[in-house]
């Protein structure tokens, strides 16, 4: 059975900086791309990065520089690392696993085959 399961949220100050895990079983993980997505009440589920089995990383535009997606193959697990967070931020944080490495696929949620249950991420200002 494929378990993903993510850690490290939290609450946090504006400007403030928080690295989410998310460790995986079950699962062949260095075949594996890696994303991290996110969802705040009323809004879609948005990418906020991804890694794929190979060490390629993508970040969407608004948030290259702020964020960055690490995998050690090792450990089986890939974090996310935020910084200069903003109240806009706030949302819940899954981690998802694909068997896609193409980057068109990594960017929306239906390219990924498992999902975790998510780490809540609440920014005050």
């Amino acid at each position: 059975q494929v378990r993903l399961v993510e850690s490290g949220g939290g609450l946090v100050q504006a400007g403030g900086s928080l690295r989410l895990s998310c460790a995986t079983s079950g699962v062949a993980f260095r075949s594996l791309a890696m994303g991290w997505f996110r969802q705040a009440p009323g809004k879609e589920r948005e990418v906020v990065g991804a890694i794929s089995s190979s060490g390629r990383t993508y970040y969407p535009e608004s948030l290259e520089g702020r964020v960055a997606v690490a995998r050690d193959n090792t450990a089986d697990t890939v974090t996310l690392q935020m910084n200069s967070l903003q109240p806009e931020d706030t949302a819940v944080y899954y981690c998802a696993a694909s068997h896609n490495n193409a980057v068109l696929v990594l960017r929306i949620p239906s390219g990924y085959h498992y999902w975790g249950q998510g780490t809540e991420v609440t920014v005050s200002s």
